[in-house]
């Protein structure tokens, strides 16, 4: 058999345990400096989009398998444990069988000028993941997350995003002060209070979404820093959105009105 393929029983193993803290620790990867992939799709994507994989970590039921053992020969290296052992290590309920560890270097700072979204303090692991997932569909370039936002690379944004982190630039941590001079890019926000409606306003492109906390919205020192502030019309009376469909109507928005754009002449 290929020597990069080795079989681990024991619970006491250094992988199993790096294993078990990445997958129930949210902000483990930043002091391993690894990310745990859980399941088949995780994984399929960061194949399909060329990113380079350590370590593959299968279950004995799952390695019978020719397409999950095919998919996990992608690694450089492959540990295949028993199914009880995966489990054990698995932060999920029905645990997926098959699992990527990939190398995590600290983010880069913003790229300024292209697509954006902010995330201001946002809690919900599945809002962040429901964001990024609408932000690669929709034309977005990077995602920049302030302090306080839940940790992109957690297991639970992970499987929120569906693989659209391996299509976007995530920073992280990134302070608030002077966001739109370090992006050098308009900063665009909404709000019920706002006079301006989203449809009828002709938004700037490229510019930056900036998305707020749950339940305290945008901070007001960042609000500020926005050139505009747009009202979403909610006509059946609700007081507000849930911050992941607000963001994907805002940058469906964004792009429907690029596409609309006549072609610049050459």
């Amino acid at each position: 058999m290929d020597g990069k393929v080795t079989f681990i029983s024991s619970r006491d193993n250094p992988l199993v345990q790096r294993v078990r803290k990445l997958a129930q620790d949210p902000g483990a990867y930043r002091k391993l400096g690894e990310v745990w992939l859980e399941g088949e799709h995780l994984c399929e994507a960061a194949v399909s989009r060329g990113r380079p994989v350590a370590q593959a970590v299968i279950a004995e039921a799952a390695w019978a398998q020719p397409v999950l053992s095919r998919l996990a020969q992608h690694a450089r290296r492959v540990a295949v444990v028993s199914d009880n052992l995966f489990k054990a290590v698995s932060g999920l309920e029905s645990p997926a069988s098959i699992g990527f560890l990939m190398a995590w270097d600290t983010p880069p700072s913003p790229t300024p000028g292209v697509p954006t979204v902010v995330l201001d303090r946002l809690q919900d692991a599945g809002n962040v993941g429901t964001i990024l997932r609408s932000a690669a569909a929709l034309g977005v370039a990077q995602v920049v997350a302030l302090k306080g936002t839940a940790a992109l690379w957690s297991p639970k944004v992970l499987r929120a995003g569906m693989g659209a982190h391996f299509a976007l630039q995530l920073v992280e941590a990134a302070q608030a002060a002077d966001l739109a001079a370090a992006l050098q890019l308009p900063l665009v926000a909404t709000s019920s209070h706002a006079s301006a409606e989203l449809h009828a306003t002709r938004l700037p492109d490229p510019c930056a979404w900036v998305l707020g906390h749950e339940g305290q919205g945008v901070d007001a020192a960042l609000m500020a820093q926005c050139q505009l502030v747009l009202r979403i019309p909610q006509p059946g009376g609700e007081e507000s959105l849930n911050v992941g469909s607000a963001a994907a109507i805002c940058l469906y928005e964004s792009l429907r009105q690029r596409l609309a754009q006549p072609p610049a002449a050459q």
